[in-house]
């Protein structure tokens, strides 16, 4: 089923699609039609599949890995190319692109969350690109031939290949990047960068006639002619576009919502032939306030943990999300969508304001009218945010007294402020890259952190430091077995929520309706899509009753 276009409906615009810049989920999604990887998620289990790479091998060390790269992937059509026809891919690209990510620079977001402390020597490499890139280039990355690279890392690690696979890590051309910058959006995707209009609320990606995967039945790929990623300013406009018809899958949206449109379209759900499906899926995703520990009143503990306590976070859940979560945050940051990941087994904050009055009253603010003025920084999110924000703010006052304005801003801006510890506290989410609890915990690691605060933080933007933290967080990313790593993120994890640089509010889930139509995107935790197979099946007419 060849042809038409997919659309999904967001609610944040796309902020990049610079692999080394993107930090948003609508970027990630975006990111991944337009670029690949080495390998890549399988949708349906998160399992690793080939991409670029048709095979690898791993050294009985754990810590050598050899790719092998399939022939006939050529980069986009541009006219960064000679004759603007894309060449095809070699390893010396596989080589250039991790340099990259290995590069200091404005744009780049993504090192410690990806090759730092994985790939040996990237860490030196990065010191000295500060002054220019080291003229031999990072030396742990070979160019055996035009169609094999080799990889050595500084220790095992479980979480490689994931970390290959998210959009981060995606091949890029030296000549794109060269003449676009951080404007570049030339991979060797599905989908080809068309147009992005703001004002319309509308990106545009058309099928590349050039791209080398094939279906198991050999059928070319892909099969949509293209995909729009239509930006809503709330989930009500979302909903109203899918009832339209406008868009054909929408992501998060509130169970109150979703609970009139079934009472009100009951006898279609009935129906075996109804026009779309509603899903309920938990995910790898939690929502939380960060504080800001590089100035007072948050550089104090004590606080940290008076507000932690002072959140009745079941009240949020049942008044403010109507039932929409996965459950309450009274544990780690580690949502519990992990099934070998024990997160009971770690203690977080659940409500208790004597508690929270007691560790306000020793922390110095026994007046409770010198407490300084402090603002949580939000974006809009649909009018969830916003919500979510009154109701701490109403708790903080019935509990401890203290008042907190809030702020809403654009995404870009509230992650600005975050970088450079403008804001007291940011009221924040988290969404997986890969599926493994390194990907939540590596928002505290403290090794990255800057001195100064003229230097942005990220993804460490609370500026958290303990080196009791930093030292178990190494030891699970250089663990040979998932077990022992999850043994020391576990560890780890219980230190950082002593500390409470957060305030844990509730781990996700998602609704997603989809037009029934649309065949082959399943969904996972990550929200991780790959729109390459996906194909548009139009609906039979249902035939008319006989009298």
């Amino acid at each position: 089923m060849y042809g038409g276009t997919l659309t999904i409906s967001e609610t944040e615009e796309c902020e990049s699609l610079f692999p080394i810049s993107v930090s948003d989920a609508v970027s990630v999604f975006v990111t991944n039609q337009i670029y690949e990887g080495l390998v890549k998620f399988n949708m349906r289990d998160l399992t690793i599949r080939p991409s670029i790479a048709e095979r690898w091998e791993i050294d009985e060390s754990g810590t050598i890995y050899t790719f092998h790269l399939k022939k006939g992937v050529f980069f986009q059509d541009d006219a960064c190319f000679p004759g603007s026809k894309g060449r095809e891919v070699k390893a010396a690209d596989v080589k250039y692109s991790f340099e990259l990510l290995c590069t200091q620079s404005p744009d780049n977001v993504n090192f410690n969350a990806t090759l730092n402390n994985n790939i040996k020597g990237a860490k030196e490499f990065y010191q000295a690109s500060s002054k220019g890139k080291p003229a031999a280039g990072l030396e742990s990355i070979r160019v055996i031939d035009d169609t094999t690279v080799q990889i050595t890392l500084q220790a095992p690690s479980t979480s490689f290949m994931n970390i290959l696979a998210s959009a981060p890590a995606s091949i890029v051309p030296r000549e794109g990047v060269e003449k676009y910058g951080n404007q570049l959006h030339i991979g060797t995707g599905p989908f080809l960068f068309s147009v992005q209009d703001k004002q319309a609320g509308n990106l545009v990606l058309l099928k590349n006639p050039n791209y080398h995967r094939s279906d198991s039945l050999g059928n070319k790929l892909p099969f949509v002619d293209s995909l729009v990623i239509k930006s809503s300013a709330t989930k009500a406009d979302q909903l109203a576009a899918f009832e339209k018809g406008e868009v054909d899958v929408v992501l998060g949206l509130p169970s109150e919502s979703v609970r009139t449109l079934v009472e009100e379209q009951i006898e279609q759900f009935k129906s075996k032939n109804t026009g779309y499906i509603l899903e309920r899926t938990p995910e790898m995703a939690c929502h939380f306030l960060e504080f800001n520990l590089s100035r007072p009143p948050f550089d104090d503990e004590r606080v940290r943990k008076a507000i932690s306590y002072a959140i009745d976070r079941n009240k949020i859940i049942d008044e403010v999300l109507k039932g929409e979560a996965y459950g309450p945050g009274i544990y780690g940051i580690t949502p519990p969508s992990f099934r070998e990941y024990d997160i009971t087994k770690i203690k977080g904050y659940d409500y208790n304001p004597d508690m929270a009055n007691r560790l306000f009253y020793e922390s110095g603010y026994k007046d409770k009218k010198v407490f300084p003025g402090v603002k949580i920084v939000l974006n809009s999110g649909g009018a969830k945010n916003t919500k979510v924000a009154l109701e701490v703010q109403k708790q903080l006052m019935e509990v401890l007294g203290i008042r907190v304005d809030f702020e809403v801003k654009t995404f870009a801006q509230k992650v600005d402020d975050s970088r450079y510890a403008r804001a007291d506290m940011v009221l924040n989410a988290w969404l997986a890259d890969y599926p493994n609890p390194e990907n939540f915990l590596w928002l505290f690691y403290g090794a990255p952190v800057p001195a100064t605060l003229d230097k942005p933080s990220y993804p460490n933007t609370s500026r958290y430091k303990n080196p009791e933290f930093d030292k178990l967080f190494e030891k699970g990313r250089m663990a040979k077995t998932r077990d022992e790593s999850y043994l020391f993120f576990s560890q780890a994890e219980q230190v950082m929520m002593n500390d409470a640089p957060i305030l844990m509010l509730w781990y996700d889930e998602n609704y997603r309706l989809i037009k029934s139509r649309v065949k082959k995107l399943p969904a996972n935790p990550i929200r991780y899509r790959d729109c390459s197979e996906v194909y548009l099946m139009e609906t039979p007419a249902i035939p008319a009753e006989k009298k």
